[in-house]
């Protein structure tokens, strides 16, 4: 069961982290061009007949009874076309068949403004799924240094950096974060507030790793290869760095799969609230932040459903997937 569950996890990370690889290449369109006429439009109904895959062409238009926008299929066919260039010369997966800027087709509906949801969450991998492997390139090294440090130092600087990694952790870690990414200037770009928020969810993270890196190299600094190392004359850093740090990376390998989802949990509850990733640019996140409304869960639940899942599906893949390692590289935590 653990092996077709790894498997799984593989395949779905493999696929997600695909949409962020090639996003361009299967979102057949600009995730913030809006079409106001088709605000909430229905997902497309595909149909096939012996020419191909079709859809029929959609109009909008206000029902002056119950001043409801609603979508009306007409007869006309327009045909779906595979592995096309659009009017920009970009190769697209799919696209329709017509010349007409207006017809478009909407896999997943679309948003509040018109915007077509599947090339939203198609471009809103991207900054999910990426915050987790920039956020471990700040949290190991500062991890893996600080907690070599404490671990080499007097007691008194030991014993200082570890209250200091304690406090730290003492902070209920989501509070912190909503704090700090309050704090950031509305004026920034959503690059920027990018970056920022992968600092801030780093910032929050690397103490605990810190102390488990030190409890690991007190552990094994008394070894005879270690002291005879330094019977040789080696130095402490020398020493850290050949024999101390090769010996925790499983830990860190493991660590580095489990962390990810926190990131990802992180950057989508941070859009979620509005102060992560802003409109236009699409995050999963803010994406999600659209079907709070009750009416929309109630009406239009792809909003809720989709980013919801990808979310979810990412976090169980990694959560597989780090149990899978955490067995295979340290056999005390075979059960």
């Amino acid at each position: 069961m653990k092996k077709i569950q790894l498997y799984l996890a593989i395949i779905i990370l493999s696929l997600l982290y695909s949409l962020v690889l090639f996003a361009d290449f299967i979102a057949p369109y600009d995730p913030i061009e809006q079409n106001p006429q088709a605000g909430y439009a229905a997902p497309a109904r595909i149909k096939i007949d012996s020419q191909g895959l079709y859809i029929n062409k959609q109009q909008y238009q206000i029902n002056i009874e119950t001043y409801k926008k609603e979508t009306i299929e007409t007869d006309e066919k327009i045909y779906l076309e595979f592995l096309k260039s659009n009017s920009e010369s970009q190769l697209k997966l799919f696209r329709l068949d017509s010349q007409k800027s207006e017809d478009k087709i909407y896999l997943l509906g679309a948003d509040q403004l018109g915007r077509d949801l599947f090339s939203r969450i198609v471009h809103g991998a991207k900054p999910s799924l990426t915050i987790g492997f920039l956020g471990l390139l700040i949290i190991f090294p500062i991890g893996v240094i600080y907690g070599a440090i404490s671990a080499y130092s007097i007691p008194i600087i030991d014993n200082i950096m570890m209250r200091i990694a304690e406090a730290l952790m003492s902070f209920p870690s989501f509070y912190l974060l909503i704090i700090l990414a309050s704090l950031l200037p509305a004026s920034l770009s959503n690059s920027e507030r990018f970056a920022l928020i992968t600092f801030i969810l780093s910032f929050t993270s690397w103490a605990g790793l810190s102390r488990v890196i030190r409890g690991m190299l007190l552990s094994i600094k008394s070894e005879n290869y270690i002291l005879s190392s330094e019977i040789m004359g080696n130095s402490s850093f020398k020493t850290i760095y050949q024999h101390l740090v090769p010996q925790t990376f499983s830990y860190l390998v493991v660590a580095g799969t489990l962390s990810v989802p926190g990131f990802i949990i992180g950057e989508s509850a941070l859009s979620f609230l509005g102060f992560g990733i802003n409109q236009p640019d699409p995050s999963w996140g803010n994406i999600l932040s659209e079907a709070k409304l009750l009416s929309n869960i109630m009406t239009k639940p792809v909003l809720l459903i989709c980013p919801a899942s990808l979310i979810f599906l990412a976090v169980y893949s990694y959560n597989v997937l780090g149990d899978y390692l955490r067995d295979k590289l340290d056999p005390r935590q075979k059960h």
